[in-house]
């Protein structure tokens, strides 16, 4: 079906012995739309993870008391089970800490330059024995008119493994594909597993990967859980151009982060690592003087949107 993720060159980084991606494995994520990296979270900052979320997706499985931001998709079969729960950094402590990851950071910097700003974050789940078709599709388009090259993209941290029964499949370089020939790809009945690679992964690892990669998953079958956090990180120079966020979500969205940066200090497994330092400048420089304290950490999108 298509090379493994082991037979491409820089298609891995590790961050146990690297401070941020590599220069080649940067080019590799531009070329192909996706990077795996390895060995991200230590134990205790997955244990804590793992304790934290399976709340979250026993409320999602119960279906009782849940609010707009658990989803559910149907199967095959007609069944509706649970998918994915919106807002995570406003649900859990051990959510907040994990946007301050310094690996992350640096190497989202690298990406992006010193302005990006966190945007999206989900948990989506795969629940034994019960996981939906997730079709081939692209997260979102850049936006028309936007020639900056630097990516849009999602940062998956992954809390179980995932093998071939439950992991996420990829068409490496379909990034660079024009929305045509990206329609046509996603139209084709079935799952079509057309060059098409499964990237494997350990409970720890994540995988960047690009809005304009074509990805997705077939109905599983597997008897294991699969929990994934999703965070995306947009330019903030595109962002100020293109929206479509308002200005207002912009600045508030890199406060956030700054809180978050400083929560993981105050972590265990944070505390012996070097934080990293957020520096956005120019007109998206946070103003100085004394910030009052974070109270709040859902922004709903649609309240955010451009007109």
């Amino acid at each position: 079906m298509g090379a493994t993720n082991e037979s491409l060159p820089n298609s891995e980084a590790n961050a146990a012995v690297q401070e941020a991606i590599t220069e080649e494995q940067a080019k590799f994520f531009l070329d192909n739309g996706y990077l795996v990296i390895r060995n991200v979270l230590s134990a205790e900052e997955l244990r804590l993870l793992r304790e934290q979320t399976q709340g979250v997706v026993d409320k999602g499985i119960a279906g009782e008391g849940v609010d707009e931001d658990y989803l559910y998709r149907v199967r095959g079969s007609g069944e509706r089970v649970y998918w994915r729960t919106e807002y995570v950094i406003d649900k859990l402590d051990a959510t907040k800490a994990l946007l301050g990851h310094p690996f992350i950071l640096k190497s989202v910097e690298k990406l992006q330059g010193n302005n990006f700003v966190p945007t999206w974050d989900s948990l989506v789940v795969k629940i034994p024995s019960q996981a939906a078709s997730v079709p081939w599709h692209r997260d979102a388009e850049v936006p028309v008119g936007c020639a900056d090259p630097r990516p849009i993209f999602n940062v998956d941290f992954y809390l179980d493994d995932a093998d071939e029964k439950s992991c996420l499949w990829v068409i490496p370089g379909s990034n660079r594909w024009d929305p045509g020939s990206a329609s046509e790809r996603c139209a084709r009945p079935g799952f079509d597993f057309d060059g098409a690679i499964p990237v494997q992964l350990t409970a720890g690892d994540v995988i960047f990967h690009d809005i304009q990669l074509l990805h997705g998953s077939p109905e599983g079958e597997g008897n294991a859980l699969r929990r994934t956090i999703y965070y995306e990180f947009r330019s903030g120079e595109i962002e100020v151009e293109f929206g479509p966020h308002t200005l207002e979500y912009l600045t508030i969205k890199q406060r956030l982060l700054n809180d978050c940066i400083d929560r993981r200090k105050q972590t265990l497994y944070g505390a012996s690592e070097k934080s990293f330092e957020y520096r956005p400048a120019g007109a998206l420089a946070l103003a100085g003087g004394e910030v009052p304290p974070q109270t709040e950490y859902r922004y709903p999108h649609e309240k955010y949107w451009r007109t």
